[in-house]
């Protein structure tokens, strides 16, 4: 018999009896699992903390962010958390030495995890009014790719060709004590700095933003960057995501037990680019909010018809700024 898999948004189904991932029944009352693991809640001190919901008003605890999970998810869950949590220990080396599937999953975690608390509350809300929740048919179909890819955590998967993925992983000036996270859900976007590096996530688009921005990357390469550099990087990433107007395409198929996800090229049509027009005022107003720690807000990013300012590259030559010369805390 082939391998079925679990599409929750097919018809919808977020239901504290079932498995967040396999879509297994749940009968126990303890089966379900964090979404910020136990080593990260203790060693960055989070518990007690609030995390703000999507809606901007709700406020969970972290340690009480948690997913509906059967064991056989929770156990394979919690073996990849003490992958993680050793190659964190390393620092930069430990993390680019990780194999790129294993950290897609456990980013992969926290950013479904959170859609999905998102979605949930979404649905209470809407019955609350007495309205049908759903939501539509383009993000059911990016959603449910994603989750289906979150499933070879527990199910044999091969990927080919091009990783469903961009992930990018730069030297950072941040020390063991700091764990700088940022997510966005809709866009299924990561970002983290921590412990002497920084990881870029764009979790299912075929590698388009990493190849995008591979000359910046390449010329980054080693050199350990400055937070408000990262924090660029992290921008550019965000509105670059916004801006590809073609969906990444996947052929997939299940012979017995094994899932193939071979990633297919992206037909570009002459009337549209792969990325939409760049518009430098609204990727302004994306850097405050990477930049708002540091006092920057977007009227001193950009002052209009000038580009928005960098501290990544020199606006004249273009070279990497020396993260030497910024003379901003961190």
């Amino acid at each position: 018999m082939s391998l079925q898999l679990f599409n929750p948004f097919s018809d919808l189904i977020f239901n504290d009896k079932i498995c967040f991932l396999t879509g297994e029944e749940l009968r126990g009352e303890n089966e379900f699992i964090t979404i910020f693991p136990e080593w990260v809640i203790n060693n960055y001190n989070y518990r007690g903390k609030s995390f703000t919901m999507m809606d901007n008003v709700t406020q969970v605890k972290y340690e009480d962010l948690k997913l509906p999970c059967s064991t056989i998810a929770r156990e394979a869950f919690l073996q990849l958390d003490l992958e993680i949590e050793e190659a964190f220990s390393k620092g930069y080396t430990g993390i680019k030495s990780l194999d790129e599937q294993r950290l897609f999953l456990w980013m992969g975690k926290f950013v479904y995890g959170i859609l999905y608390l998102d979605l949930l509350l979404e649905r209470k809300k809407m019955e609350k009014q007495n309205k049908k929740f759903d939501i539509s048919p383009v993000l059911k179909k990016r959603f449910g790719l994603f989750h289906l890819m979150l499933q070879s955590l527990v199910h044999p998967f091969e990927f080919r060709g091009t990783p469903p993925w961009s992930i990018s992983i730069v030297r950072l000036k941040y020390s063991k004590d700091i764990f700088n996270f940022r997510d966005s859900t809709v866009n299924l976007l990561f970002s983290l700095g921590v412990n002497g590096f920084g990881i870029i996530a764009s979790l299912q688009d075929s590698g388009a933003v990493k190849e995008h921005y591979k000359e910046l990357l390449d010329k980054i390469g080693t050199t350990v960057l400055h937070p408000i550099q990262f924090e660029e990087l992290c921008a550019k990433f965000l509105y670059s995501n916004y801006l590809l107007q073609y969906p990444p395409k996947y052929k997939i198929e299940i012979e017995d037990s094994l899932v193939s996800v071979v990633s297919k090229p992206i037909d570009i049509l002459d009337h549209r680019p792969l990325f939409g027009k760049w518009d430098e005022n609204m990727f302004a107003q994306v850097l405050s909010g990477y930049w708002e720690v540091w006092g920057l807000t977007k009227n001193n990013i950009i002052n209009f018809p000038n580009s928005p300012i960098s501290f990544l590259e020199n606006e004249r030559t273009y070279e990497l700024i020396s993260p030497d010369t910024i003379e901003l805390p961190f």
